[in-house]
This record gives structure tokens, C-alpha cells and sequence, in this order.
């Protein structure tokens, strides 16, 4: 179990802001992210392309085009007209995270290599 900011964190805040994880020397991933503000992502990436976090997509209902935060391989299917409220916390494990608007704080926590 992770205590939050026990691995870093950062604060995300306007349009563009950007967290960014991906690639085979990345040593963490975003594990939860608390919004400070009212706020809208561009782009919520699930790590290694992982379908689970927030996502309408499983294994068992695979699609296409349909909305989905996180959508394994397409990550422009975040749609900014999804508010996430102030005060709200979801947990995931993404590798990319981009604001539209708000804040938030992005917690990471350790990739495990095996």
C-alpha cells in the first residue's frame, strides 16, 4: 500500500500542463490524482497501454470510438467536456497525464520491473 506523496508528486495546474512517464527508463507512473479545482483532462494514459483505470473498455467489451479516460492506445478519447469535481480522488496507473483545465496533484508511485 502507498501513502500519498510517499513517492513524489506534482501539481498540474491550467491548460496544457503535463505529466509525463512513458518510456522504458520511467522508474514510476501516476497511481492516484486529487483535484484542487473543478477539472477537465485531454489525456489520461494508462501505463503500458493497460485497460482498467477510468475506462467504458474491457477485455470483453472492446470497441471502437466509444468514450473512454484512458482507452488503451488512444488517449485523444478523453473528452474535456468530463468534469472531475474539486475534492474528488481517482487511482489508476497511468503514464501520461495532460490537463485541459483546473488543478490537481498527480501522486506517483514505483514501477515494479520484472
Amino acid at each position: 500500500m502507498m501513502a500519498f506523496g510517499q513517492f513524489g508528486s506534482s501539481f498540474l495546474t491550467g491548460d496544457g500542463d503535463i505529466v509525463d512517464l512513458n518510456g522504458d527508463s520511467a522508474t514510476r507512473y501516476v497511481g492516484a490524482i486529487t483535484m484542487l479545482d473543478d477539472t477537465q483532462f485531454q489525456a489520461l494514459e494508462n501505463i503500458n497501454g493497460e485497460v482498467g483505470s477510468i475506462s467504458s473498455v474491457t477485455a470483453e467489451n472492446d470497441h471502437d470510438g466509444a468514450l473512454g479516460f484512458g482507452e488503451a492506445g488512444n488517449a485523444t478519447n478523453v473528452a474535456n467536456s468530463h468534469t472531475f469535481p474539486k475534492g474528488v480522488t481517482i487511482y489508476g496507473r497511468w503514464d501520461y497525464v495532460e490537463l485541459h483545465s483546473g488543478a490537481c496533484v498527480c501522486y506517483f508511485a514505483p514501477r515494479l520491473k520484472g
